[in-house]
């Protein structure tokens, strides 16, 4: 074993010794292989460098998910840069705020968000230590692949140690400030490690990957998988049932989100019949309902493996893949991590007692970038990471997630923070406060839903959401507005959002 800790290197070491074969297939027929992979991330990676990064620079990404998307993750590995993935739908001021914070000295964008991003850099200070700025379309075009082209296809994968920072992604605070997580070459190579071992990955596995990649579950759970046990995977942009469908017979797990099982069972045409040669569903990023568990299992016959993590994290708990898997828990503890559930004064509780749950292990995060002080807030003194998460834990060791202490709504898979919305609504005039809570949806689990106290004449509901679109992510939006003439608090003065949920949900 190489006794170099660059993710990448140990990824190479996995892969199949016949680099010829086939890494990935797409939805339109392109086929790559592991070899195209190791050469055009090889070239990327030389560009970056000729472009002036340098080892622990970030490298900031707002793209659409692509090949060539995939092969940027890699080059940023191999040449010891720091990846930064952020999602297609924020918004020039959500985008001046991570640019500013990230620092990047490179920003690769999507043609179509060049002039967005000049904006974004030009507002910060940040945008001065940027020494490119290059386009990569969802085609696998732009003057990113077009500078690529020209360099070696070479390229031995830096020097970093375990403890050094791989990827930097954003966790929007409770208090509307986004917090952000440095994730290790170990945290991700450990973690990744531990999975393929759980959930049985070999070079027989192929992955139909429909997630995203600018978050942990398709970009280092799914794609993680497959590189460390030399897999290959179905490449498709994005989620379609029908998809789905079509593609399952040529497949051996897929990874998704409840929402896409919930799709795949309003879809006529699935059933066991498609699954044949499949062996494994994860399911991930968002609680499960048992009525979905139960229902695919009686669709498809297959029981789908629901397992827990978090960006700050990677994943903490997992269903077994050999024994039984129990609807509405997220399972025990994965090899090499320790989950307990402790109370207010961080004393462990007895078995089937709700509290604050708290993991500890190498998958775990060091902390968030240039937040010290957050960082020793969400940390005990003996080391383990606050979750932020409401859980039991049975006397197999079974974790349930049973509520969130954080506030945090999680719509189709993706983190929406009420407090970030919040505040782009008391900005509205003829608002005096508003508070934000998520109510169940059938298709996304949740969505957000706004609640305005008004001070003047009251905006509409309307008014409200094309407000909170200006400004923020599609998915952060709120899908239905309600108004009210007081908030209900209680006697410390803290909104009590659950009578909320009550009454409006």
């Amino acid at each position: 074993m190489s006794s170099n800790a660059n993710l990448f290197a140990h990824f190479k070491q996995h892969f199949p010794s016949d680099h010829e074969t086939e890494l990935l297939a797409t939805a339109d027929g392109r086929s790559v292989s592991y070899r195209e992979a190791d050469e055009a991330s090889a070239r990327i990676a030389n560009c970056l460098i000729a472009l002036g990064a340098k080892s622990g620079d970030r490298v900031t990404v707002q793209v659409e998910k692509s090949v060539e998307n995939l092969f940027l993750y890699l080059a940023c590995l191999r040449a010891g840069l720091v990846y930064h993935p952020l999602n297609t739908a924020y918004k020039a001021s959500e985008l001046e705020y991570f640019l500013g914070n990230a620092e990047p000295t490179i920003v690769v964008c999507d043609a179509d968000s060049l002039v967005t991003i000049e904006l974004a850099l030009s507002a910060t200070e940040a945008g001065s230590g940027v020494n490119a700025l290059l386009t990569l379309n969802a085609d696998g075009n732009g003057t990113l692949t077009e500078k690529a082209e020209t360099n070696s296809a070479d390229f031995e994968a830096a020097e970093v140690l375990g403890s050094d920072m791989a990827a930097l992604l954003y966790s929007s605070g409770t208090t509307g400030q986004p917090k952000g997580i440095m994730l290790s070459h170990d945290n991700l190579r450990k973690n990744a490690e531990t999975l393929v071992s759980a959930w049985g990955f070999t070079a027989a596995d192929r992955l139909l990957h429909m997630l995203p990649i600018y978050h942990v579950h398709g970009l280092f759970v799914g794609v993680s998988c497959v590189l460390m046990s030399g897999a290959s995977m179905v490449w498709h942009s994005g989620y379609s049932d029908s998809a789905a469908v079509a593609a399952l017979p040529g497949c051996t797990v897929m990874m998704g989100v409840p929402t896409y099982y919930t799709r795949l069972l309003s879809n006529p045409n699935f059933g066991s019949a498609c699954c044949t040669s499949m062996r494994l569903f994860v399911s991930g990023s968002a609680p499960l309902l048992s009525e979905t568990f139960e229902d695919f299992q009686t669709r498809c016959g297959h029981t789908i493996l629901e397992r827990y993590g978090m960006t700050e994290t990677g994943m903490n708990t997992s269903n077994p893949l050999e024994g039984e898997r129990r609807a509405g828990t997220v399972g025990p503890a994965l090899p090499g991590v320790t989950a307990r559930v402790v109370d207010d004064a961080g004393e462990v509780l007895p078995v089937g007692e709700t509290g604050n749950l708290q993991v500890q292990g190498p998958n775990v995060f060091p902390g968030y970038w240039r937040m010290p002080e957050k960082t020793a807030e969400d940390f005990t003194e003996d080391g383990f990471f606050n979750t932020g998460d409401k859980a039991t834990k049975d006397a197999d060791g079974y974790v349930s997630i049973v509520g969130r202490s954080k506030d945090m709504i999680i719509s189709g898979g993706l983190n929406v923070y009420p407090k970030e919305i919040e505040l782009v609504i008391d900005d509205m005039a003829g608002v005096k406060e508003s508070a934000v809570v998520g109510v169940s949806h059938a298709d996304f689990g949740e969505v957000a839903l706004a609640v305005i106290v008004p001070d003047s004449e009251a905006p509409s509901g309307d008014e409200v959401i094309a407000h909170c679109k200006a400004q923020l992510a599609n998915f952060k939006v709120p899908k239905r507005v309600e108004t009210i003439d007081a908030l209900p608090r209680n006697a410390m003065g803290k909104v009590q959002k659950n009578l909320l949920r009550e009454r409006f949900g």
